[in-house]
């Protein structure tokens, strides 16, 4: 929804979030993305979009590509741009929009989004009340001492070292058998992530599977499943149950995180 780049002595409209029944007491003190103006309501007939007027010259796209450059800078963007939709979202349905949503100041703003209120009504419909799990899957580590040793050799009497007999096929059936016990490990682990991931959609109302993440050179772990659901809240004490129950039943290492804003449960929605 970003638009082209406004004129740099310009204010634009920075827009956090499309919701229903606005609460402005939940964002009167958060400071958004800028100390310059309030976070405020920005009506849109029966629904109302949260905004801040800021500064158009920092959001050029010289601007932004610097601040991309820059890592604690898009940190500090991107934890003011989730606090304030957060704070909504906590009080009211609400509809996050992509951090960086700018329009060339109100009236704009106003005449795009107004266009899409049958997407966000319907955004809403599906959203409300719930909200987003992430759940991660890892398969058991092969264990330090899993290697196949190296052929055994002996010393003759000229002070030579040669292999003993059978030395090399004793040593190859070793190594197949490390490999075979780390694919039953690997597939092991891809059955179980199918398995919590079936059992966590039959009580998730939306349920989306994510690249898997690759892991910190120290965590020898390996991720087989990097889902997120969408959940009712009346759920939640079901979703952690049903969580140790995976574990339990499966043996495999599950990571729950949540609640989240429903990020990823708006961007397909159609009216």
């Amino acid at each position: 929804m970003t638009e082209p780049d406004a004129p740099s002595d310009t204010q634009a409209t920075y827009v956090f979030a499309v919701c229903r029944n606005a609460d402005l007491s939940a964002v009167a003190e958060l400071p958004g993305v800028t100390v310059d103006a309030p976070v405020t309501a920005l009506p849109l007939g029966k629904l109302t979009a949260i905004v801040q007027s800021v500064r158009a010259a920092e959001f050029t796209d010289e601007a932004w590509q610097a601040r991309l450059s820059d890592q604690q800078a898009l940190e500090r963007y991107a934890r003011a741009h989730h606090e304030v939709v957060s704070a909504v979202a906590a009080r009211c349905p609400a509809v996050p929009l992509p951090m960086a949503t700018l329009y060339h100041g109100e009236d704009r703003a106003r005449e795009a989004l107004s266009q899409e209120e049958g997407r966000f009504e319907a955004v809403l419909k599906r959203i409300e009340r719930h909200t987003e799990w992430g759940l991660k899957v890892y398969a058991t580590p092969s264990s330090p001492v899993d290697t196949a040793p190296a052929p055994v050799h002996r010393v003759t009497p000229t002070g030579r070292s040669s292999p003993e007999p059978g030395a090399g096929l004793a040593y190859l059936n070793r190594k197949r058998d490390v490999q075979e016990r780390r694919e039953r490990s690997t597939d092991e682990a891809l059955r179980a992530a199918d398995l919590v991931d079936a059992e966590v959609c039959r009580l998730a109302a939306a349920s989306r599977r994510l690249r898997p993440h690759p892991q910190p050179s120290a965590d020898r772990r390996v991720q087989v499943l990097n889902a997120t659901y969408l959940v009712d809240e009346r759920r939640t004490g079901e979703l952690a149950l049903l969580t140790q129950t995976l574990r339990d039943r499966t043996g495999a290492q599950i990571e729950l995180s949540g609640p989240w804003v429903p990020y990823s449960f708006v961007g397909e929605v159609q009216p």
